[in-house]
């Protein structure tokens, strides 16, 4: 097999995590790649760089992977190696070593460079931007010659900076621009509060000065401000943000405003050349820590390796200080403004602040000063959207020696570590199958803490918890049936990288326990096969000929046919052919259902294929799980509202969707208004007609189980109508686990989170996009079929 060429530009966290996800997606090892990287070293935590200068953690520590990684995994490093040029003509790179690489697929994960203030005076020696493990490692040196420092920037990085300047027994003043710190991540508030605690350690604060220039001869001696008072410093620090590193990239041609632009799959403007990370602006913005990072290496990486996967959307921030004694965090929007409310809760005593905002009441940022512990569940509600009634109000309002065992009250898929995607789940069951007793060992198992180390506290807690008395959880990995220890989800990821393609291959190639599988398995993966495979037909329990022959078989041997009529709408003709049929072959069981259907049924095998034949109509079926025929309104109660545009709008719906696979069986309903019937609220999908367009609700169910739905959205036009719910369909059928019902799947992934997926036209297009394609495929495949 020839390998195709991945040449990945740069040796950082993004570009290293997408080819760690690469390598996950792609088991026949299908790729031949290489990496270049401009330090002589290989991957490793520029993140905790900080925490190195604060001498938590070694040089050593921050390795993410080191050269036996790359060896093992048949990864060519270029360590000191820098790229020059780009031909995306005759696709190949070359370096400053003069070494021409080919390839087919092209990433850039150039990062971004510190950005130094064009001061006079900002090239003397003892000036040091801090972003790579050689800045660090002469900042460390300088302090033990040089006793006075200055950090320029009183961000995140300055201040943890300047932490670790403190640790190594300098003194440390910490210059800002601004009127308070880390002005984009927390209130006034806040800030002085966390101001105080600093002033304590023992940093002393500038703010609102503006540096003009360096003084010194040779070396570094002070500076100068533009308010004409001057500052003493042997040493000094840049740390006032970075910017994307893009100069190849603009060489290339490829297209770029801040950054290099990519789309929602990381492709830029030129073919097979891709982009991850620092270097990347998606959709306007421009990210710079490590979630959002990870988030696109993981689009990028099923791209390349064609997964069909969920596109890039964008990324909510978030933000925690690596201070030791001082617990700060943030995420979403921090800033109250017209359409904002907040909850606060301040302890000035205990120095203890808390505020969430909301917008219509759904949780949109955060600020957590002294006490953190809600940060991941808070973090979850803001990714998600969810309603503040989702939190438990007295947690928020307990205090740091209230709620203890607070672990205890969290839901196992809660999230710990946002950047790796850890839950509070993850970290128990690794901890009780491996017995884990430290937090680098949880680290090394799980990579919970193994990027920004923000939550390095809170996965220490929660091992105390675990090894405490008071934890009494389990966690049973469920898996898909008893025939395999894999989840349904670890299936479904194996069935796609491998490309395995029939049942009894998913059984022996996953190593199945029972060859012939079980009830339970062998239907779920006949219908994910048909998910990712649209030409796969899963036949079981009907007789499925062609398009003309759709047949449900009963329990005494015996057929029934349904006629497709769209909408419950027939005519004469149809009716004529209907009535010439149970005439000529005797049928003498003939129903209308409640959903406007004539069933056909006791009809012989023998003489199945002859019905059908001179029927000559498209056949449809209640049976399994497949979208339903819909339920109209027609005659349900007396009512003088129009009733046409319900009409056209079921059949135009149907048309679009009827008896497309799903995870469980789909029933709608439309009715053209509030006071005529068909069930509309109780279906899985329901559309009511009102002045202004329809209202769609999703979720409800009939039968035993009975519940009302819950209202998706309004839509002004019947074509948007029928693009929220095909899209809704489309998503619910890629996302849901076989035999999920509608309502489950909603309450587990969020009605808030399908919303948000709906409304995004691009991704709404996609799914309805990947829904027409696949019907497309299975007409071509029954027309084959037929021939």
């Amino acid at each position: 097999m020839v390998k195709q060429k991945l040449v990945v530009i740069g040796n950082g966290m993004a570009g290293v995590r997408c080819v760690e996800e690469i390598i996950k997606n792609d088991p026949e090892n299908t790729f031949q790649i290489t990496i270049i990287g401009s330090e002589p070293h290989a991957n490793y935590n520029r993140i905790l760089l900080s925490s190195v200068l604060q001498g938590d953690i070694s040089i050593q520590d921050i390795i993410l992977n080191d050269d036996i990684w790359y060896k093992e995994h048949f990864i060519t490093l270029c360590k000191g190696e820098s790229v020059i040029k780009v031909n995306p003509t005759e696709q190949y790179v070359l370096t400053d070593k003069q070494n021409k690489l080919l390839y087919d697929k092209l990433i850039f994960a150039t990062g971004s460079l510190p950005f130094v203030l064009p001061l006079p005076g900002s090239s003397k020696e003892g000036v040091i931007a801090f972003r790579t493990i050689e800045d660090c490692e002469k900042i460390i040196d300088s302090s033990k010659k040089y006793k006075k420092a200055m950090v320029i920037g009183g961000g995140l990085l300055g201040l943890e900076a300047a932490r670790g300047l403190l640790n190594l027994g300098m003194k440390v003043d910490v210059v800002h621009n601004g009127e308070y710190l880390m002005q984009r991540q927390l209130d006034k508030t806040a800030s002085k509060l966390l101001q105080k605690e600093l002033e304590f350690q023992g940093m002393n604060f500038l703010l609102g000065k503006q540096s003009e220039e360096i003084l010194g001869s040779t070396r570094v001696e002070g500076i100068r401000f533009n308010d004409g008072t001057e500052k003493e410093a042997d040493l000094i620090v840049f740390a006032v943000g970075v910017i994307p590193n893009i100069k190849l990239a603009k060489e290339t041609g490829l297209e770029t405003n801040r950054a290099i632009i990519v789309n929602d799959y990381m492709e830029t403007s030129i073919p097979n050349i891709y982009a991850v990370g620092e270097c990347v602006e998606h959709r306007g913005m421009v990210y710079g820590l490590v979630k959002p990072l990870y988030e696109q290496g993981q689009v990028l990486a099923q791209r390349i390796c064609g997964i069909n996967g969920e596109p890039y959307k964008s990324s909510i921030l978030s933000t925690k200080l690596k201070i030791s004694g001082i617990d700060v965090f943030s995420v979403g929007n921090v800033y109250e403004g017209e359409n904002t409310k907040s909850i606060k809760v301040f302890d000035e005593v205990d120095g203890v602040y808390k505020k969430v905002l909301l917008e219509d009441d759904q949780v949109v940022g955060a600020i957590l000063f002294g006490d953190t512990r809600l940060s991941a569940k808070i973090q979850d509600m803001v990714l998600k959207k969810k309603d503040i009634h989702q939190l438990d109000r007295q947690e928020l309002y307990q205090m740091k020696e209230d709620g203890a065992n607070s672990f205890a009250a969290m839901l196992q898929s809660e999230m710990i570590c946002n950047c790796n995607g850890v839950t509070k789940g993850n970290i128990i069951e690794a901890v009780q199958e491996k017995e884990l007793t430290t937090v680098e060992e949880v680290k090394q198992c799980t990579k919970a803490s193994a990027s920004c180390g923000g939550c390095k506290s809170l996965v220490g807690d929660l091992l105390h918890y675990i090894h405490s008395g008071d934890f009494h959880e389990k966690i049973e990995k469920k898996s898909m049936c008893d025939c395999t220890s894999l989840t349904e989800e670890e299936v479904v990821h194996e069935m796609q990288v491998q490309n395995i393609m029939s049942v009894q291959e998913v059984m022996t190639k996953l190593h199945w326990k029972n060859v012939g599988g079980c009830s339970k398995c062998a239907p779920a993966l006949q219908y994910y096969l048909g998910m990712i495979y649209p030409e796969y037909e899963n036949v079981q329990g009907v007789f499925y000929e062609n398009e003309n022959i759709n047949a449900i078989m009963q329990n005494d041997g015996t057929y029934t046919i349904i006629p497709q009529m769209h909408g419950g709408m027939t005519n004469g003709e149809q009716l004529q052919k209907i009535s010439d049929c149970i005439k000529k072959y005797k049928i003498d069981q003939v129903a209308v259902t409640s959903e406007q259907r004539i069933h056909l049924m006791g009809i012989a095998k023998e003489q199945l294929l002859d019905i059908c034949l001179q029927l000559d109509m498209p056949l449809t079926s209640t049976f399994g799980n497949t979208v339903h025929p819909i339920k109209t309104c027609i005659g349900e109660h007396i009512c003088t509202c129009e009733k046409q545009k319900s009409l056209q709008l079921a059949v135009q719906l149907e048309k679009q969707t009827a008896s497309l696979p799903t995870p469980y069986r789909v029933k709608m309903g439309v009715s053209s208004c509030m006071h005529n019937g068909a069930g509309s609220t109780t279906k899985d999908i329901g559309i009511i007609g009102i002045a202004r367009g329809w209202e769609i609700y999703v979720g409800g169910s009939s039968g035993r189980d009975a519940r009302a739905g819950e209202l998706l959205c309004v839509a002004s036009k019947e074509e948007e109508t029928i693009e929220i719910i095909a899209g809704f369909i489309q998503y619910y059928r890629e996302t849901a686990n076989y035999l999920e019902r509608t309502w489950q799947w909603i309450e587990r992934v969020n009605l808030v989170h399908i919303r948000e997926v709906l409304f995004d036209q691009d991704i709404r297009r996609l799914l309805i996009n990947r829904l027409e394609k696949e019907m497309q495929v299975r007409k071509s495949y029954v027309e084959k079929t037929l021939l």
